[in-house]
């Protein structure tokens, strides 16, 4: 929903992760510094307020849509998506927005460890006991959302479920505090509070470990969903992959801490170094191209690769999760204030590891890069405290550690290294956004978004400009093309003589116009011509422009959330109202899932009285014209009648072999019959609560 209101940016990523933990962090503080004194001055249970906490989360699910909304239409004025003042402004309203429910769900961990104390004031433990509970139900949320609910209920009913499940946990939290209210409630007081002491988490290596876990774990986090694009694809289900693996990982190594705490054999912090200045390098040498990769334009997650590179990060997550539990445990000895503070430590890591992912590190140097930089804090931690171990075991741990960091840096390879040494003339470019690799000579050129195939040079992309101007009515003078690409569409729009607008949401794509073109610069300098940074919609919202044709060609593949944001019957109801009388709207379907195609098709159809479909020029995938005015019914000849000679030399700049006319005709003669290929369930379509082709799991599985 994020995505939806501020663009399908990596900074929105972050920091949403980074407002989360921020939230988090505050409420552990401030929920372990005023349980005690809540208990005290109201004589009610912890659980009381544990129940507050839970009921005001629920609430969460009805205020975040509204507040999303309200934000985006602030942001309008703050210019292009990637100016400094849009991204500040924007990160400031995901806060706004998000912020207040984080809060409460970081309480609730003291305000539980209070309720427990309460139960059993001999408990010291119970930090970590919590911990692996929650751990476990967020990734069974994780879990759950990404593959059935969001899929089988949309977003709406799904955050409808999220909000009675909180408000079920909160009645059951005030029927526990009801029991509690005829037992003493003694104030939750420990020696060092009642000492006036100020307990600050721990001794200072404590505290520093704390920071830098949570620190380095998001960082990573941000990096491995980029990193792993090109295995697990853009798809919804990739990022839910990693979190759901985080969190299993975790999980398992809160279990593990439970089980040695149980049998009193709990691991030192030094034997966990150990083993972390190793795992943490384990995602490096697993992302090797030459092991995982073949065939980057293949939209389809390969199982074998997403399962070796998913594992590769569980070891790393795993001891983690027993080393993090520990540690607090170690420091509150069961007290929610001491908790509090100590978990809060960590949850500061947790909020500047992604930002400085995101805004430093992505931009300037390679994933493989930053994940070697993030892992070597595990190895000064392991060689601070090695002292510790005996001699055969530090030079056997060293050994592994030097061994496996000289692989990563000097033998395994990026993608970007494995595509300068397999092809041509490859350019590299980094932003804030993405990765963006353009390579190829002549007409076998490729453009690469996170090692994703975009484009090639093909005509169909000449055709969703020449096809929507040749069908209006009257001399078309102004067009809007979402998606930039190589800039194909956009210098054929150009050969028109119209006024022409090309939005584009990675700023290193547009920057890539002169590796496709030599007459770029001539095309970049036309007073005609204008490229946006920004996503599509935002700039449909905040432009106030109507246009004669809009053409948009959704980025692939068609089950990420940048193609079913484009493909939803919302986005027709804002492109609606940019469209000059007789105006035409090109959608470009590439093909695909027979299911999907029905409901991109219906979800236009159902948008514009008076659609028609075609044909790409090699023969897959069709382009959807779609408009208020009825689109005449014209041949190829009097299609090309009503072109410039500038527009019908640029049509036949990729294929002289026959004449204008057959060109033309081998599309325009082939069209659809659109109604007789809708499917008959009118609810197969896609919205923005209901992507039907970005949530598809059960569906395929089904089939």
């Amino acid at each position: 929903m994020a995505f939806a209101s501020f663009g399908i940016i990596t900074p929105v990523l972050s920091v949403v992760l980074s407002v989360f933990m921020l939230g988090l962090a505050i409420g552990s503080w401030g929920g372990g510094r005023s349980v005690g004194a809540l208990v005290k001055r109201t004589g009610l249970s912890a659980a009381f307020f544990y129940a507050g906490a839970e009921l005001l989360i629920g609430c969460g699910a009805f205020a975040v849509p509204h507040l999303f909304k309200a934000s985006e239409r602030l942001l309008l004025p703050a210019g292009q998506m990637d100016s400094v003042t849009y991204l500040m402004f924007s990160a400031l309203a995901l806060a706004i927005s998000i912020f207040p429910w984080c809060v409460c769900m970081g309480a609730t961990f003291p305000f539980m460890m209070g309720y427990v104390r309460e139960l059993d004031r001999g408990n010291t433990k119970s930090f970590s006991f919590l911990y692996s509970a929650n751990v476990l139900g967020a990734m069974a949320g994780t879990f759950y959302t990404a593959v059935v609910l969001v899929e089988q209920l949309g977003f709406r009913h799904t955050l409808l479920a999220a909000a009675a499940a909180n408000f079920t946990i909160g009645f059951i939290s005030l029927c526990l505090a009801w029991e509690q209210r005829q037992k003493s409630a003694t104030p939750l007081e420990t020696t060092a509070e009642s000492a006036g002491e100020a307990v600050v988490g721990g001794n200072a290596l404590n505290q520093l470990v704390l920071f830098s876990t949570g620190f380095i774990a998001m960082a990573m986090e941000v990096v491995w969903s980029r990193a792993f694009t090109i295995v697990l694809k853009t798809q919804v289900y990739s990022f839910a992959l990693i979190v759901f693996a985080y969190l299993a990982a975790t999980f398992i190594g809160s279990c593990a801490y439970r089980r040695d705490l149980r049998i009193q054999r709990v691991k030192s912090k030094t034997s966990i170094f150990s083993a972390l200045a190793v795992t943490a390098f384990l995602p490096v040498l697993v992302n090797d191209p030459r092991f995982l990769v073949e065939h980057y334009w293949d939209a389809n997650l390969d199982p074998l690769s997403a399962v070796l590179l998913l594992a590769s990060i569980c070891p790393f997550c795993g001891l983690l999760g027993y080393l993090t539990p520990g540690l607090i445990d170690e420091v509150a000895v069961g007290d929610p204030r001491r908790a509090g503070q100590a978990y809060a430590i960590n949850v500061v890591g947790c909020i500047l590891g992604p930002l400085l992912a995101c805004y430093i590190l992505l931009p300037f140097i390679s994933e493989r890069a930053a994940l070697i930089l993030l892992a070597l804090p595990f190895v000064a931690f392991w060689l601070a405290l090695c002292r510790a171990q005996p001699l055969p075991q530090r030079i056997g741990v060293l050994t592994i550690t030097v061994a496996v960091a000289a692989w990563t840096i000097f033998v395994s390879q990026t993608f970007e290294s494995f595509m300068i040494q397999n092809a041509k003339n490859v350019v590299l470019r980094r932003d804030y956004v993405a990765s963006v690799i353009s390579f190829g000579a002549q007409m076998d050129k490729s453009l690469l978004v996170n090692g994703v195939g975009m484009t090639k040079l093909t005509p169909i992309t000449k055709f969703m400009s020449h096809l929507p101007l040749s069908f209006h009515q009257g001399p078309p003078k102004s067009v809007l093309i979402i998606c930039f690409g190589m800039g194909t569409t956009y210098r054929s729009a150009l050969s028109w003589d119209v006024d022409t607008t090309v939005v584009e949401l990675v700023p290193s794509v547009a920057k890539s116009f002169k590796f496709y073109y030599p007459d770029a610069d001539r095309l970049i300098q036309n007073p005609k011509g204008r490229i946006v940074t920004d996503d599509g919609r935002r700039y449909l919202n905040r432009c106030g422009k109507k246009f004669d044709v809009i053409v948009v060609d959704p980025p692939p593949p068609i089950e990420a959330a940048g193609s079913s944001l484009l493909f939803s019957r919302d986005f027709y109801e804002l492109a609606k109202q940019h469209l000059n009388t007789n105006g035409i709207l090109q959608m470009w379907f590439p093909g695909g899932e027979l299911a999907t195609a029905q409901a991109v098709t219906r979800s236009i159809v159902e948008s514009f009285p008076y659609v028609r479909g075609f044909p790409s020029v090699w023969g897959s995938g069709v382009h959807l014209l779609a408009s208020f005015e009825p689109i005449p019914v014209l041949d190829a000849k009097q299609l090309i009648a009503r072109m410039p000679v500038s527009a019908r030399q640029d049509m036949e700049e990729w294929d002289s072999s026959q004449d204008a006319v057959a060109y033309l005709s081998a599309v325009i003669t082939n069209e659809y019959n659109l109604p007789q290929g809708l499917n008959p369930d009118t609810s197969i379509q896609v919205t923005d609560d209901q992507p039907y082709n970005e949530y598809f799991l059960l569906r395929r599985m089904r089939h």
